[in-house]
């Protein structure tokens, strides 16, 4: 039976996970846990990640208007440009995923 483990042990897994360079298959080999206890607390870490409300403004006059389209940066400075449409659920979706890789 697997161990609980406690928020910090979970960090640091996730840390050492990503510092790694390896598959999650070959991660979790080489530290003797199983796949599902590394997914587990990525999905942790995932939900504790928000969306913040931002302001959209009307570029100044003297400024020319944005192409249609839109630019995220997240919080690691990764950033996502795109000139698609979305719905908010679409794009909540594909920040998620972006953040989680």
């Amino acid at each position: 039976m697997e161990k609980k483990r406690s928020a910090e042990e979970g960090r640091q897994i996730i840390e050492e996970f990503e510092r790694s360079g390896l598959s999650r298959r070959e991660f979790c080999k080489r530290i003797d846990i199983p796949v599902t206890t590394l997914d587990y607390w990525r999905w942790k870490k995932a939900q504790k990640r928000r969306l913040v409300e931002v302001a959209i403004e009307k570029a100044p006059a003297d400024k020319p208007e944005p192409s249609a389209g839109f630019a995220v940066v997240l919080v690691d400075g990764r950033r996502i440009e795109s000139s698609w449409g979305f719905r908010d659920a679409e794009l909540s979706g594909l920040i998620r995923i972006v953040e989680s890789a």
